[in-house]
């Protein structure tokens, strides 16, 4: 879902970036209050496991790729804010050092992938898991359906950021200068593999560390209620 340079015009990749200024401002303030000792390595795991996960790419049609990311996992055991500083600190290292997304187009992948994605999963994780006990199997299926849904939710805003670029940007004679395949082309695109692989690789990753924490350290999943 790494969207490139060069596929968004200036004016989205603006707007973005203006959206998600704030959001990492009160992200890092919420951190400042809230971090605890113990969710510091925590953090780091977060950070190194998403970073290692988005890695494993496959191109996609349109210009993007498709991947797992790891924000819904990250956000159970640390909250939603804590989460989106993790996705955003392997986002940029990312596109910093290995240029797999933009520099100018930072803002929209951070917005689907650290922000969309973690607080649609998370909260809908909250909901299915309501008054769940730590070690409920209840909390399993949550985490894997949450995970579903999150990485879809970025997946379709990747795709309709993608498709609207020829609405907005186009020459005299009617060339696209950014993106150039409309909703159409990019929203299916993105959705279907997100849909039929990517998603259940991200629901089955993030359910299986569920259960495996729920056996042998379930206190982990009891640090960001206490």
């Amino acid at each position: 879902m790494h969207i490139p340079d060069g596929y968004l015009g200036p004016e989205t990749c603006s707007f973005f970036y203006a959206v998600m200024i704030p959001i990492w401002m009160v992200a890092s303030k919420i951190a400042k209050k809230t971090l605890k000792t113990k969710q510091v390595p925590i953090l780091a795991i977060g950070a190194a496991f998403s970073f290692v996960i988005m890695m494993f790419n496959v191109p996609i049609p349109g210009g993007s790729t498709g991947h797992a990311v790891g924000g819904v996992l990250v956000a159970i055991l640390l909250g939603p804010w804590l989460a989106c500083i993790a996705i955003t600190v392997a986002l940029v290292i990312q596109a910093l050092l290995f240029g797999d997304g933009g520099i100018t187009a930072l803002g929209a992948n951070c917005f689907n992938m650290a922000f969309a994605l973690v607080f649609a999963g998370y909260y809908l994780y909250k909901l299915i898991s309501l008054k769940a006990t730590v070690n409920s199997r209840r909390r399993i299926i949550a985490a894997g359906i949450a995970a579903y849904v999150g990485i879809n939710v970025s997946a379709l805003l990747t795709g309709i950021e993608f498709g609207i670029q020829p609405l907005l940007h186009r020459t005299a004679n009617g060339q696209t200068l950014y993106s150039p395949y409309g909703l159409n082309v990019a929203v299916p695109a993105m959705l279907v593999e997100h849909l039929l692989v990517f998603g259940w690789a991200e629901a089955a990753i993030t359910a299986l560390v569920i259960k495996y924490l729920q056996k042998q350290d379930s206190s982990l999943l009891k640090i960001r209620e206490s």
